[in-house]
């Protein structure tokens, strides 16, 4: 048996201590608030996870939210350039399982209590370097789910892969309640707005029962880059003013809703960064970076949830299978394992950051006549291992021809 301390009550670092409970080990939690000071705070993310990941969590005992709302499948649609309220591409399809979107208001301390339950231990702190100096000489392994200020710093930017270096989306959440389901399926609906940016919106499970959470990412400097300094209501305000301009039939839906709650709105921005997954503590010790500690990507495909939770599927597995100490080499080779997945996720959220290729838009337009591209589309965001055929024209180009081929609308 081994003692492990993780930094963060988050949702890699919940799963990864509940893992290591279940293996017997002893775990100890570190988080700067308490359970209710989540629950009453503002919102974080908006934390849509697909079947692999929710299967992830059922594999150390979270299986508490089977009644909350699911999201069945993905929609996309993008404006007619030429006819307002007319779209150029539209199609939706179910996913092969449901996925769900669960406020980590909600979730985050659920999960603490369940792994204080199950005999781990939480300590509320603010972790700072003497405090990780601290955790080093007691735990035999440190792991870092969470930071900011000091312990930001520690891990360094993997300028090889790390693409950018400043943000490249003005994003935005809002949570309400009311709004109109789609008329088929429930989906995340998601609206690729040229020169503008990107909308998606799906149901949730918040503090006050079912809602949709509403989400922006505007090109900086553009008309949806309007957020600072305003109030939640005035969040709100316009977030539907955008619908009205670009997406008349999104705004259709949001006819009669309002706000969960003053805390359902968040606004901000950052750089997409990959860092090294080693930072050395004044003393030398090593502690190990988790999930978006050490890559953070863009929320343009919903990822950040589900890679917190395939991280910690993948370093529970390393630590594990491992035998002998929990050094500097462990810790590397740890984060390579998950970047051999990671880096898929990267490759296609990196690539939705850009304008679409003539490849992408082509096969995004074969959708709307092919069901088995856009089945093959929407399973991506459960498994992006599988989107080189979406990315690159070289590999995808005999599949979307004879899809067109054979879907080809007869006269």
């Amino acid at each position: 048996m081994s003692n492990f301390c993780i930094v963060g009550a988050g949702q890699s670092g919940l799963q990864l201590g509940l893992g290591l409970l279940k293996e017997g080990h002893d775990v100890t939690i570190i988080s700067d608030r308490d359970p209710q000071e989540i629950y009453d705070g503002r919102v974080a993310s908006s934390q849509c996870m697909f079947h692999d990941p929710l299967s992830y969590e059922r594999e150390v005992g979270v299986t508490f939210w089977d009644d909350a709302p699911w999201v069945e499948g993905i929609g996309f649609k993008i404006p007619h350039p030429e006819v307002p309220g007319e779209t150029a591409v539209s199609w939706a399809h179910r996913l092969d399982h449901p996925a769900q979107a669960i406020d980590q208001r909600v979730k985050f301390p659920r999960l603490m209590e369940f792994f204080e339950r199950q005999g781990g231990s939480i300590v509320v702190e603010t972790a700072d370097i003497d405090c990780l100096e601290r955790y080093s000489r007691t735990y035999d392994l440190v792991i870092v789910a969470a930071g900011k200020g000091e312990i930001a710093q520690l891990f360094t930017r993997d300028d090889d892969r790390s693409v950018f270096s400043a943000p490249q989306r003005a994003l935005a959440l809002t949570y309400v309640h009311g709004m109109r389901p789609r008329d088929e399926f429930s989906a995340v609906s998601f609206n690729l707005i040229p020169g503008v940016g990107e909308y998606f919106v799906f149901p949730a499970l918040t503090k006050s029962g079912p809602c949709e959470i509403m989400v922006m990412e505007g090109l900086p400097g553009g008309p949806m880059d309007c957020w600072k300094g305003l109030s939640p209501q005035e969040h709100f305000e316009q977030a539907l003013k955008i619908l009205d301009t670009y997406l008349p039939w999104e705004a259709d839906r949001c006819r009669e809703v309002e706000l969960t709650d003053d805390g359902g709105v968040l606004a901000g921005r950052f750089p997409p960064t990959i860092r090294k997954p080693v930072a050395y503590l004044p003393s030398g010790a090593p502690v190990l970076g988790m999930a978006d500690v050490v890559l953070l990507n863009d929320p343009i495909t919903g990822q950040g949830s589900n890679n917190a939770s395939r991280c910690a599927h993948s370093y529970l597995h390393s630590i594990l299978s491992h035998e002998g100490p929990f050094d500097a080499d462990f810790m590397q080779d740890c984060f390579e394992e998950y970047y051999d997945y990671a880096q898929h996720v990267v490759r296609w959220t990196n690539a939705l950051l850009a304008p679409p290729t003539d490849h992408m838009q082509r096969a995004l337009q074969v959708a709307d006549d092919s069901p088995d591209v856009a089945h093959r589309l929407v399973e991506i965001f459960n498994d992006p291992k599988d989107s080189a055929w979406f990315l690159e024209e070289e590999v995808g180009k005999h599949y979307l021809d004879e899809a067109a081929r054979v879907y080809a609308p007869t006269a």
